[in-house]
């Protein structure tokens, strides 16, 4: 499963940019990858996991603006179109699975 954090964050105030920023580093921190500015991704092996991310991202959140966490399947992101530039970029592939023993 993936789990997408976008957000609409204010920035006016010197303020709101340091609350945006500690938010982004947060989810670096948590292992997400951005994707775009206010678009950042993780893979997650479970739904329990990624409850447990959704609480994390909700105690990290700024005071103003507005959050989405968005769910998909591996199967679904795979079928993403990307272009860099006028470029279409080659599909992307799912992350290994763990096998634990």
């Amino acid at each position: 499963m993936w789990m997408v954090v976008m957000f609409d964050l204010p920035v006016v105030e010197k303020i709101e940019r340091k609350a945006a920023t500690d938010f982004r580093n947060a989810l670096l921190d948590m292992g997400f990858q951005m994707s775009q500015f206010s678009v950042y991704m993780r893979f997650c092996s479970s739904t329990v996991q990624i409850e447990t991310y959704c609480t994390q991202v909700e105690r990290n959140l700024p005071k103003g603006g507005k959050v989405n966490i968005l769910q998909f399947t591996d199967k679904q992101y795979e079928r993403i179109i990307t272009f860099n530039g006028k470029r279409k970029q080659p599909s992307k592939k799912s992350p290994d699975q763990f096998d634990l023993f």
